[in-house]
């Protein structure tokens, strides 16, 4: 049955089980299929951004060939899951499982997954995600995150992290969030600092659970 369902998302269709019946359903164009509206990122005002960017580059320009945009259903194929990996453990995933996910975070409406593509190779090159949290405090406003930022290792030096980064920052002044922060290593403030980030004195603290505690 797995295998039936993997073939059937490879060729578009989606499939429900209703008691002894298979319900088929066309999933459209998987290309279009984006985790966000693609003209929330058109849309942004990068005027009052004051960090300059190299000569003829910037989120709305990346250098030749390149698009900024946000994640497709189809980037399972274009080597997404690997450009992760070269940022932390990924795992096995399979199709049927990034389907899921994917899915489950664009009905939340609270992800906002962007990746840059290199549309000659058709391969996504680089990933950034915005995470947005609903709160009580300040008026019941919204809190965004920076979360698994990551360019592919032969790509980098061209300015693509920091174009992933300024566009999840004016996202979340989009998107109405009174703050937005992140966590990194020492190695990586000075990075961070040039785009506006500060250090507020608070602490990061973590406890990771290991997979047999789970």
């Amino acid at each position: 049955m797995k295998r039936l369902y993997s073939c059937l998302l490879r060729l578009h269709y989606n499939c429900k089980i209703i008691g002894s019946r298979i319900i088929l359903s066309k999933l459209g164009n998987m290309d279009q299929n984006f985790l966000f509206d693609p003209s929330i990122l058109a849309d942004l005002d990068y005027s009052s951004w004051k960090s300059s960017f190299r000569p003829g580059v910037s989120p709305h320009t990346p250098p030749h060939g390149l698009k900024v945009r946000p994640l497709c259903a189809t980037d399972y194929d274009k080597g997404f899951l690997g450009v992760l990996a070269q940022l932390t453990k990924v795992g096995t995933v399979t199709r049927e499982q990034f389907m899921a996910r994917f899915n489950a975070m664009k009905d939340d409406k609270s992800y906002y997954v962007c990746v840059i593509e290199d549309l000659n190779k058709r391969e996504v090159i680089g990933a950034a995600t915005l995470v947005i949290e609903q709160k009580f405090i300040h008026s019941c406003g919204m809190r965004a995150r920076v979360e698994d930022v990551v360019v592919d290792d032969t790509y980098r030096g061209k300015q693509l992290g920091k174009i992933l980064t300024v566009v999840l920052i004016m996202l979340s002044k989009h998107l109405g969030c009174y703050k937005i922060s992140l966590e990194c290593t020492d190695q990586k403030l000075p990075f961070y600092q040039q785009v506006g980030f500060k250090q507020d004195g608070t602490n990061y603290m973590v406890r990771r659970w290991e997979q047999n505690d789970v």
